[in-house]
């Protein structure tokens, strides 16, 4: 799918994102949100979470699938299968999360391989817990980097989604020192956007950036009832991975 199938055309995109002020890539206090935005400690409390994933931009129930297409210059299509499972674990830091497993395969073969933890708030925020991931080269495992789990060797939780997201909202997503330190910022809110699964409005729009490459900027769309449904590298790469089924 080519950048003029958005309804977002590039120079809007442009416009906004120019628009949005930097993240915060070092320790930060909480806003009244209550949001973590860097590399600061927060203190969560297992009783205040839940396994059953209801925010209205990334519902996460038992048995959801959605599948993608990822697309680079130069690069062999990839393929994306993200599978809410059953399962749950409890974390060092006492929450127990929902585990979901997201495997990369291009030309049938795995290239990677992640188990992700999200759980829920009560407030709504989806929590991002921590994952680990393995990359795979002639069907041998290859590398680890960037797994964590929160309470261990330091690991905080950061935010998956925001229960309320509105417009210049920021936080991060995760934070390892040195190995995951994601961040991201709502750009705008009731946007349009198309992929190959098809039209969606009332789409949030999100800016994300890594400290560890600052060169690396991603908008991503979430719409509501569905989740994540385009991604758009703008800085560092050109890639793009857009929803092709949900069910």
């Amino acid at each position: 799918m080519r950048i003029n199938q958005m309804v977002v055309g590039l120079a809007a995109l442009a416009a906004v994102i120019a628009a949005t002020t930097a993240l915060a890539d070092g320790v930060a206090a909480q806003r009244d949100d209550g949001l973590p935005r860097g590399s600061e400690s927060v203190s969560l409390d297992p009783a205040n979470f839940s396994t059953r994933i209801t925010n209205r931009y990334w519902p996460m129930k038992p048995g959801m699938r959605w599948v993608y297409r990822e697309s680079s210059p130069g690069a062999a299509d990839k393929r994306v299968t993200v599978t809410v499972t059953s399962r749950t674990k409890k974390l060092a830091n006492g929450v127990t999360a929902r585990v979901v497993r997201d495997t990369v395969t291009e030309n049938g073969k795995f290239v990677e391989d992640t188990i992700d933890l999200y759980a829920q708030d009560r407030a709504g925020n989806v929590w991002y817990l921590g994952e680990d991931t393995k990359e795979y080269e002639n069907g041998k495992v290859t590398s680890s980097a960037g797994s964590f789990e929160a309470g261990v060797d330091g690991a905080q939780a950061g935010i998956a989604m925001p229960a309320h997201p509105k417009p210049g909202l920021r936080y991060r997503q995760e934070h390892y020192a040195g190995e995951a330190e994601d961040r991201a910022e709502i750009v705008s809110v009731g946007q349009q956007a198309q992929a190959p699964a098809g039209h969606y409005s009332g789409v949030v729009m999100t800016r994300d950036l890594n400290p560890l490459d600052p060169t690396h900027v991603e908008v991503k769309f979430y719409a509501p009832g569905i989740g994540p449904v385009l991604a758009i590298g703008v800085s560092g790469s050109a890639a793009r991975e857009e929803l092709l089924r949900v069910g």
